[in-house]
């Protein structure tokens, strides 16, 4: 009896005939690092002079409409829409990667922590992660903003916070299962201490989801900081960010000037449409229940 080779994963790959999870992550990652590149490059635009200063305001022409000298049209404060828009995707980088970055390096040592040890200490921890994910986000955002004041790494740090939890809870749960299998056990009796084996046998097989849970906490970073700039409550007026813009846009809606909020909103939502088609196409490639279910399916 011939026993048929198990096919390796090819979701990352190149294919002739991709499904539509590929085409999709592939499109996520195309939007993704186009707004990579803005924010590295947007400097460097400037000194070229591709790109008008965002802080400067123009005193003519004010309120013009996109144009060839000006794409996306000047706002009523006098400010080029383009430029703008271009080093919000900075300033929006900038924050969201201090946000999951902070949340994930307090989140995942917490979480393998309390799944290992468990007792006092994993009830405590469960507990406080359990009464932070309560809360809505963006209530708990605004609520440190009003604390720590407005900035780059003082919004990141109120946006962060309740991100904590899920990093914890996913962590958690997989170093639950994996610290009951035969080689934590043989690590244990070949007298590895707690460090060793939270380090070196638990780590990488419990991160898995991580990458997923960041694609997707980057992306609703993003709304928040947004919510966080509509309030002035995020960065400072002089920074070029999507959510002050858009508020500064309220009051030149009504009189047909639809150019200062449309390319910022536009910015905002590609940039989350990018990160989220990334991030679900990362977990059906980490979770092969995922990849098992669309295979029957074709």
């Amino acid at each position: 009896m011939a026993i048929s080779k198990i096919p390796q994963p090819k979701f990352l790959r190149f294919t002739k005939n991709p499904s539509l999870s590929q085409r999709l992550m592939w499109i996520g990652l195309t939007m993704t690092l186009f707004f990579v590149f803005l924010a590295c490059f947007a400097p460097v635009l400037q000194a070229w002079g591709w790109l008008q200063n965002p802080t400067d305001s123009l005193t003519n022409p004010i309120h013009e409409p996109p144009s060839i000298r000006y794409w996306f049209g000047t706002s009523r404060q006098g400010y080029d829409v383009f430029a703008r828009t271009v080093f919000g995707a900075q300033a929006a980088l900038q924050v969201v990667l201090l946000a999951t970055m902070l949340s994930m390096v307090i989140g995942v040592p917490l979480g393998m922590v309390s799944g290992y040890l468990g007792g006092r200490l994993d009830k405590a921890l469960l507990f406080l992660m359990d009464s932070i994910y309560t809360l809505p986000g963006l209530l708990l955002s605004v609520t440190l903003a009003f604390v720590v004041g407005r900035g780059i790494l003082n919004a990141a740090i109120a946006i962060s916070i309740a991100y904590i939890p899920q990093y914890y809870r996913v962590v958690r749960n997989h170093t639950v299962s994996v610290k009951t299998e035969v080689f934590i056990e043989a690590a244990q009796a070949m007298g590895a201490n707690t460090w060793q084996v939270l380090s070196r046998y638990l780590f990488l097989n419990v991160i898995q989801s991580v990458p997923v849970l960041f694609t997707l906490n980057a992306a609703d970073a993003i709304l928040v900081l947004g919510g966080l700039g509509f309030l002035g409550l995020g960065l400072p007026d002089e920074v070029p960010e999507w959510g002050h813009d858009l508020k500064q846009a309220l009051d030149a809606l009504p009189v047909g000037i639809w150019w200062t909020a449309l390319f910022p909103g536009l910015g905002m939502t590609s940039m989350v449409v990018g990160l989220s088609l990334l991030g679900e196409g990362l977990n059906e490639f980490v979770n092969p229940r995922l990849r098992r279910e669309n295979s029957v399916r074709k």
